[in-house]
């Protein structure tokens, strides 16, 4: 083999190398969820539409309140991961559509990132109230139990 001959496998192994290591920064996207069209959408008719024909026009979405009343929210997002950094969430859109008590549709919002808008997918139902006694309390509450010839001889206060 010449020498012109290997320098040019060479090259063409480095440049074989180079375009694998590019290619690997490149971002890859990733779609999660669904959300209905503005041309989807706009087949809805407010105070008409029930349940059933929303189910039939777009679907029913995978995430609905928790109430028989509740609405249904079509939440979908798109996401950028870019070689081994964490991924990053680059857009997410949110349709919330709500019922009123007859089932029929009562609004329809679009939120998105920008909005910075927290959509209640679930909510608590009830609240235990049960609380225990703070840091400053459980350490205040010790005071008296123990004195110092326990603590020097590795006596166990009484129960």
């Amino acid at each position: 083999m010449t020498r012109k001959a290997r320098n040019a496998g060479r090259m063409a192994a480095l440049a074989l190398a180079a375009g694998v290591v590019l290619s690997s920064c490149a971002p890859v996207y990733r779609n999660h969820g669904y959300v209905p069209t503005d041309q989807q959408l706009s087949m809805i008719e407010v105070g008409r539409d029930t349940r059933e024909t929303v189910g039939d026009f777009i679907g029913k979405p995978a995430s609905s309140g928790v109430l028989d009343s509740g609405g249904w929210y079509y939440v979908g997002s798109r996401w950028r991961e870019l070689g081994w950094r964490e991924p990053q969430e680059i857009s997410r859109e949110v349709v919330a559509i709500s019922f009123d008590q007859g089932g029929r549709v009562s609004n329809i919002e679009r939120y998105g990132l920008k909005d910075g808008r927290a959509v209640p997918i679930t909510r608590r139902v009830t609240d235990s109230n049960i609380k225990g006694p703070s840091f400053w309390g459980q350490l205040l509450g010790n005071l008296g139990v123990l004195d110092a010839s326990q603590v020097i001889n590795g006596d166990r206060p009484p129960n």
